[in-house]
């Protein structure tokens, strides 16, 4: 039997658990699907910590929404009064005409983001544990920080539920039908049509819009948690959050929360995934080494070899930058996908963008670049 809903939505990770969450605060009836359990570990949504920045270096054009996705952070927190945020900092190291640090610097241009410059020789006081290469400049991010993720898809979930939602976990979805007069969802224990439908899918975004074929490509990513040596990366000390931009990839990491271990990973890199239900969340021997000779250079005070592991996975477009649009078989369709690991800090804004344009075809937030438009000029 097909029972129909108002506004439909795909995938509760990150993206979809914020549009649920906005369309629920309008009061709207709204039905969210999601084919593992809440705030899980299968997708690219997990981890224990995202950062947040406003420094942002991928391209000035995301800043207007990073300034609007901090106010709705902070805003969840306190209609929540959960701790999301923590605003521990952010250091970014690499060559001063580097992409990195020229893009940092223009993102403090254009729109009087705080930065701070940092000379070697504070460097050395101000980071202790890290060995900043010769030739690198540093700047520091006050207003950065991290999320915890797993725990901001949680509070979405259960606030967007408080509100009226309804959410179906641990269905797979079988089929979307789109044409220019219906939507029509089959999943392995229902089927629905709806006025409205919103995707967010993460790594099974190109599965589930395939008549699109958007330009994605999802790859593995390895988190890696190493043990420190020496208690001089702690949040509890002060320490935040770090970013370099090495000639052999792009490292990030966190301080550690634990006191025990340290969260970091290569940007850079990954394998291509073919089926995202089929990944391999092992240890592989080869998703250790550039990591480790990171830490060997930059971080003596870490271990080079981890202590566990976790794997998520980047959906990745060919210019790195999202794709927030509306179907054009159907307006009344609209999906984010291609995040390319750098898209979960806009999640709660991306809620807000998402649930506008199912209910009102358009929003104000400046989103024109994003269109997926671009890749077929």
């Amino acid at each position: 039997m097909t029972h129909h809903v108002d506004y439909l939505v795909l995938g509760l990770g990150g993206m979809g658990s914020s549009a649920l969450y906005h369309l629920s605060k309008r009061g709207l009836n709204v039905l969210g699907i999601e084919q593992f359990g809440a705030a899980h570990d299968r997708g690219s949504s997990h981890g224990e910590t995202r950062i947040i920045r406003k420094a942002y270096f991928e391209h000035p054009n995301y800043i207007p929404l990073l300034q609007r996705a901090y106010e709705l952070w902070h805003d969840l927190e306190q209609t929540s009064g959960k701790t999301l945020f923590n605003q521990c900092g952010l250091m970014v190291a690499g060559p001063a005409d580097g992409a990195v640090i020229r893009g940092v610097h223009l993102a403090e241009e254009l729109y009087d983001v705080e930065v701070e410059n940092v000379s070697p020789t504070d460097a050395v006081e101000r980071f202790p544990g890290f060995h900043i290469p010769d030739g690198f400049e540093v700047t520091h991010e006050p207003e950065a920080g991290f999320l915890y993720v797993e725990k901001c898809v949680q509070t979405y979930l259960e606030s967007a539920q408080a509100q009226g939602a309804s959410v179906c976990l641990n269905e797979q979805i079988l089929e979307v039908k789109i044409s220019d007069r219906s939507i029509e969802v089959t999943t392995d224990q229902q089927s629905i049509t709806a006025d409205s439908l919103i995707v967010t899918t993460g790594a099974w975004s190109s599965g589930c819009l395939s008549e699109l074929q958007l330009p994605l490509e999802v790859v593995r990513k390895v988190l890696l948690w190493n043990p420190v040596r020496e208690p001089v990366y702690n949040l509890d000390a002060g320490r935040g959050s770090f970013f370099f931009d090495m000639p052999e990839g792009e490292f990030y990491g966190f301080p550690s929360l634990d006191g025990a271990t340290l969260k970091l990973a290569e940007h850079t890199g990954g394998e291509t995934v073919d089926d995202p239900s089929h990944v391999d969340r092992s240890l592989h021997e080869s998703d250790v080494p550039r990591v480790s000779r990171f830490v060997e250079a930059v971080m003596p005070a870490l271990d080079p070899r981890p202590m566990r592991h976790a794997v998520c996975m980047y959906t990745r477009t060919p210019d790195g930058h999202f794709i927030v649009d509306r179907h054009p078989a159907n307006q009344r369709v609209v999906y984010g996908a291609g995040f390319s690991g750098h898209g979960f800090k806009f999640a709660s804004v991306m809620g807000e963008i998402l649930a506008d344009l199912a209910t009102t075809g358009a929003t104000s937030l400046p989103i024109e670049f994003l269109s997926a438009e671009r890749f077929s000029e």
